[in-house]
């Protein structure tokens, strides 16, 4: 059982930071999520365009970051309320309709997120009704991830429409799922009901990320594959700033952001918020504060921010503002302006850890 506590109040700075964020800019990029969402909670890229679950559940983080937590929580409700059967999600719904999936594949990646979006509500509200509605969902979600994990420990990347699973594994989306099955420890810890099953499948996890990087397919030409293993907590310390150390020069492009994928001259404001939340992590506030300034060219005249630029032809491309990249931009900046729940969400050392051999120095 939950017991009540004091909802946590952000401090005033939560989302402004120097050459990135004013508040005047804060809220007006806010007020943009809070125009894309429909009144049932769900949050689509932009109206008219789809919705997919983990992008969801970023936005709405977002929104929790920002105080707007009764939006935040219409959000959950409406995961909550169109989880399917097996604990699942579809991959993409139009517009966020329920009764209009545009992809019936289901995720692991984005089915697992939610955990992460929950505990991040949970922390930011202190609401035990939230967390007692939600712990089911949470529960069915991480059983229908760890049943399609490997032997070798890393998780398939999903079933397809009919239910054939598919267990080719993808390291950014292991790293996310990674990060989401410590955020359900950590729920299953509040509320006194522990899952050994998902700290097996956590730690296994972590082992493969960590010291098998032939359990997962090739795409170390993506920005991702080189961020997330240390976004989503299993590659930490001296090994994660190693990690970031590597490639930097190839993905980095001073001044514009980050590449989402070699060789393309394309940077992407998701991809560079994600890393400057990376960069936090491991302890390297200055440049994780040097990328977010650099993607300053990529906010629209509404607030929002525009999803990447071609730096070759000096284009905006695509031209969509989505609410993710929004999303993405305002949780960098409540972590790197001291909001205390996005940075328990996403420093993770207050997270439970797996059951794993570490073997590769790690930490």
């Amino acid at each position: 059982m939950t017991t009540p506590r004091t909802p946590h109040t952000p401090p005033t700075g939560r989302l402004v930071l120097s050459g990135v964020l004013t508040a005047a800019q804060a809220a007006e990029t806010v007020a943009g999520i809070r125009a894309q969402q429909c009144d049932d909670g769900a949050i689509p890229w932009f109206r008219g365009h789809h919705l997919d679950p983990w992008d969801h559940t970023e936005a709405a983080m977002a929104l929790d970051a920002a105080g707007e937590h009764e939006a935040a929580a219409r959000a959950y409700d409406w995961l909550r309320e169109h989880q399917n059967d097996d604990g699942s999600w579809y991959a993409a719904y139009q517009d966020g309709d329920p009764a209009r999936p545009t992809d019936r594949g289901r995720e692991t990646n984005f089915t697992a997120y939610v955990a992460v979006g929950t505990w991040h509500h949970w922390l930011t509200t202190r609401d035990p009704a939230f967390l007692d509605r939600m712990w089911p969902v949470v529960r069915a979600a991480l059983d229908f991830v760890v049943r399609l994990q490997q032997p070798g420990g890393e998780i398939g990347w999903k079933r397809e429409a009919d239910g054939t699973p598919v267990t080719d594994a993808l390291l950014t989306g292991c790293s996310s799922v990674h990060h989401a099955l410590r955020c359900g420890l950590a729920i299953a810890e509040e509320r006194g009901e522990p899952q050994p099953d998902w700290e097996l499948a956590a730690g296994a996890l972590a082992h493969a990320i960590r010291c098998h990087p032939e359990r997962f397919l090739d795409k170390s030409h993506y920005s991702m594959d080189w961020y997330y293993p240390v976004l989503g907590g299993a590659v930490t310390g001296a090994a994660a700033r190693a990690r970031l150390d590597e490639r930097w020069d190839a993905f980095v492009v001073p001044g514009l952001g980050v590449r989402c994928v070699l060789p393309n001259p394309w940077v992407t404001g998701g991809e560079s918020c994600e890393l400057a939340l990376a960069l936090w992590a491991a302890g390297d506030a200055e440049r994780a504060h040097e990328v977010l300034r650099s993607i300053g060219h990529l906010r629209a005249g509404d607030g929002m921010y525009w999803t990447g630029y071609v730096f070759e032809d000096r284009a905006v491309w695509p031209e969509e503002r989505t609410t993710w990249t929004a999303g993405s931009l305002l949780l960098a900046v409540a972590a790197l302006g001291g909001d205390e729940p996005t940075r328990a969400v996403f420093g993770g050392t207050d997270l439970p850890e797996g059951l794993a051999p570490d073997c590769c120095g790690n930490g």
